[in-house]
């Protein structure tokens, strides 16, 4: 595979330090995740588009190996590293490859008035999902990308997410979409509980 990064396209936006498991079974994927784990080296989960790959991905660690399948498939966990830009796209193994430009965030911080905002108004959503959810050791260096990855949001605002290169510009964004879908979250909810909870809104 050489300086060629391996690209798994996938219908998700995976980002910095949230876990994605996969289930490998296409013949060429199996084949691209044994050489990254007999290499000990990771591949890029690109969103996959009608015109071909999303420019912005991030790259996937694999954490562990969960099962493995008489046929080659595989389930494994992995998690999201390093962000970057696809250059140049390689078609000359049956998987895709790239040549890539990693990145990194400006200096600029989210100030504390919206970490405990965003972190708030999250715990509001999975409370009305009825689920929780402990955010992992909360990095605030990239607190958006742990806010955002949990839940399943737009793929294009997660996609815009990806690609912001400031944690304040990213923590604005996902505060204004929570505040956003938060009022249609709660009608929802209202409707269901005048129903009786019979999925009737009548």
């Amino acid at each position: 595979m050489g300086s060629l990064l391996p690209l798994f396209p996938l219908e998700v936006v995976l980002f910095p330090g949230v876990p994605l498991p996969l289930h490998v079974f296409e013949p060429r994927y199996k084949d691209m995740i044994g050489e990254c784990l007999a290499r000990k080296s990771s591949f890029g989960v690109v969103r996959a588009q009608e015109e071909g790959v999303a420019e912005i991905g991030c790259t996937a660690e694999i954490i562990a190996v969960t099962k493995k399948y008489d046929d080659g498939r595989l389930d494994i966990v992995t998690e999201g590293r390093e962000r970057f830009e696809v250059l140049e796209v390689n078609q000359e193994r049956p998987f895709l490859q790239a040549d890539v430009l990693y990145f990194s965030d400006d200096p600029e911080k989210a100030t504390q008035e919206e970490v405990v905002l965003a972190v708030k108004l999250h715990r509001e959503i999975l409370a009305l999902a009825g689920a929780e959810q402990d955010l992992p050791g909360e990095d605030e260096s990239r607190l958006s990308f742990q806010l955002a990855g949990s839940l399943p949001l737009d793929l294009d605002f997660k996609q815009n997410l990806l690609g912001m290169r400031s944690e304040a510009k990213r923590m604005q964004a996902v505060i204004a979409y929570f505040e956003a879908i938060l009022p249609k979250l709660r009608r929802t909810v209202q409707i269901r509980q005048k129903a009786g909870g019979n999925g009737y809104g009548r």
